[in-house]
């Protein structure tokens, strides 16, 4: 399955939404599940973006669902990335 890389930062609502229910988190997950995608690792980092999510997903426009209907909350901003691995990126350098 396609895997996308999901960088998000929380708003002010949304910030305020995780500090009272810290399980929101997994909650979400939970939900981006139902859409027919799967967070298969996820981070809390430092710098520009809050989170980085691993996602595995059937197409661009499943992903492109999940990300519509989570930014819709307004509780979050999103940046999603398709990911090539690595092996199938060299495969197709070769001429």
């Amino acid at each position: 399955m396609p895997t996308y890389i999901m960088l998000s930062n929380l708003t002010d609502e949304g910030a305020k939404t995780l500090k009272a229910n810290p399980k929101r988190l997994q909650e979400v997950n939970k939900e981006i599940e139902k859409f027919g995608a799967k967070v298969t690792a996820q981070y809390a980092v430092l710098g520009p973006y809050d989170f980085v999510s691993i996602m595995e997903c059937p197409d661009n426009e499943t992903i492109a669902r999940v990300s519509v209907e989570l930014a819709s909350r307004g509780t979050v901003h999103l940046l999603t990335l398709p990911a090539v691995p690595i092996a199938n990126f060299v495969r197709n350098l070769k001429p």
